[in-house]
Formats: structure tokens, C-alpha cells, sequence
């Protein structure tokens, strides 16, 4: 995209070629009242702002560069943001979109309405640098998309499994119903009898459909493409640190934009005061 700028350097150039004013404009889409604009706004305080936050979270775009710049008391317009972000040529690279499946989808029937209605939780793996494999447990609350845990380890069992969820259900209470696909460790007798025991339903999506799962591999992207492919693990220990340090800050740090660039914490404190707030 020709930026507002470069329009009219090349009016500039056109002048000096014996095009009229009035012609260059109209060859570069640029209107003469536009070519004589001059901001008397300065964009250097913002744009070393802009190129902190690309820094620190070189996988955040624009709008959510925004949403930290108000969240911190800068209030700036969006559009300036994003001139400012493509200008300084701050932009990702362009992602081909993801086909959507059609049809009926798992979730139709079961959307969290409330917090610890629903709650997702799968498996994603990674290596460190000394070639060690770790698995990453992932639970998310559907509603409030807190993530509840990430447990690392080179192997998670059924037990494993039973151990992080009995300390969150200690937290947080028990969920309505669990979310999963039909791998070995959900799906193990072990795990089926310790959620039968506490009353939560299992909702198993298709074999083969993980876009029943939305909310769940959403998470483990944005997990991969902000942490996991961000940093370089040395070993367990050290992947267990950096990533626990990335969850908290994506439940308080990091606006959603599902939850109008709310944070996760957030949203959850503005529930539970509402809900206070009605039962008073």
C-alpha cells in the first residue's frame, strides 16, 4: 500500500517534469488539499512505543499494539496506529485464511454461557534445545478463555491428567463439562471414572474434526506461535519456566479481542462482579 507520503513525492516528481499540479494529483490518487497537509503532529514518540511493543511481542499485530497503548493511558485513534504500524513496516507477514468447514459443529450444543461451564484441554508437543521432547497439557476455560494450566513434561499419562484436574477443580470448582478429543489419555478408563465421580460431563468431539474443538486449538496456536516458536528451550526445567511465565501473562497481560481486548482476568473479575452485583 503507497503510503500518504510517498504520493506526494511522486507528485513531487511529476512537477518536475512539467506535470501540472492538478494532473499529478489526479495520476496518484491524491487530492491537492491532501498534498498540501502538513500534521503538525509529531508520530516519533508513538513509533518508538510501536517498536517496543513489536519487540517485546513480535507476533502482535496493530490492534492489539493498540489496545496496550490505551490499556497504559495512551489514548490514541486506531487509524494512526495503523499508519504509523505499516509505515514503520511493523505488519506480519500475510496469512493465507483458513478454509471453514460447514456443517454442524459440536459446539452448537454445548457453548459455555458462563465461567466454569465448559472447559477444553488437549495436548501439544515441542523439543528443546537438547533434544528433549516435552508434552504441554493445555486446559482453557471456554467462556472466560483463562488458561487454567499448562503442564509440562516428556510424558503425561492418565494420572498426570487426573493430577492437574483435581487441583483445578480445588480452585476453581468443578466444571459442567470437559472438552477433548478421543486421545488415549482422555479417553482412558481411569480418567472416564475420576470425571463420573466428580459429575462432569465429557464431550468428545469427531475423530478427525478439531474445529469441534475451537476454542481449545485456538489457544494451543496462539501457544505455538507466541511462545513455542518465540523461544528456544534449553531443557524441561527451563520450558516449564518460560511457559508458565507466558501463561500468566496471556490470562493478565495480553488483551483478547473475542473479549474486547480484555484481558482474560479481566473478564472474569467484571463476571464475578456483575454476578455479585445482581444477587445483592
Amino acid at each position: 500500500m503507497v503510503s500518504a507520503l510517498q504520493r506526494r513525492e511522486v507528485v513531487g516528481i511529476l512537477k518536475g517534469m512539467k506535470v501540472s499540479e492538478r494532473r499529478s494529483c489526479q495520476l496518484v490518487a491524491i487530492s491537492r488539499h491532501g498534498l498540501r497537509y502538513d500534521s503538525r503532529r509529531s508520530d516519533n514518540a508513538l513509533l518508538e512505543k510501536l517498536k517496543t511493543i513489536a519487540g517485546e511481542h513480535p507476533r502482535y499485530g496493530y490492534r492489539r499494539a493498540c489496545a496496550l497503548l490505551n490499556r497504559s493511558g495512551d489514548r490514541v485513534n486506531h487509524k494512526r496506529v495503523h499508519r504509523v504500524w505499516r509505515e514503520a513496516q511493523l505488519s506480519l507477514p500475510w496469512r493465507r485464511p483458513r478454509k471453514r468447514r460447514a456443517g454442524p459443529s459440536a459446539l452448537l450444543s454445548s457453548r459455555a454461557l458462563k465461567p466454569n461451564q465448559v472447559w477444553t484441554y488437549d495436548f501439544v508437543f515441542d523439543r528443546c534445545a537438547n533434544g528433549q521432547h516435552i508434552n504441554l497439557l493445555t486446559v482453557v476455560d471456554e467462556y472466560t478463555r483463562e488458561s487454567l494450566a499448562i503442564h509440562v513434561a516428556t510424558s503425561i499419562k492418565s494420572r498426570a491428567v487426573i493430577a492437574v484436574l483435581s487441583r483445578l477443580v480445588a480452585e476453581r470448582g468443578t466444571p459442567g463439562c470437559l472438552r477433548s478429543d478421543n486421545g488415549s489419555e482422555f479417553a482412558a478408563t481411569r480418567v472416564k471414572e475420576w470425571l463420573k465421580q466428580q459429575g462432569v460431563e465429557t464431550l468428545y468431539i469427531e475423530p478427525g474434526s478439531p474445529w469441534q474443538n475451537a476454542f481449545g486449538e485456538s489457544f494451543n496456536g496462539r501457544l505455538r506461535d507466541e511462545c513455542l516458536n518465540v523461544e528456544w528451550f534449553r531443557n524441561l526445567r527451563e520450558a516449564t519456566v518460560i511457559i508458565e511465565t507466558w501463561r500468566r501473562h496471556y490470562n493478565q497481560k495480553r488483551p483478547h479481542s473475542s473479549l474486547d481486548y480484555r484481558t482474560p482476568s479481566e473478564f472474569y473479575a467484571v463476571y464475578k462482579q456483575r454476578a455479585m452485583t445482581l444477587t445483592t
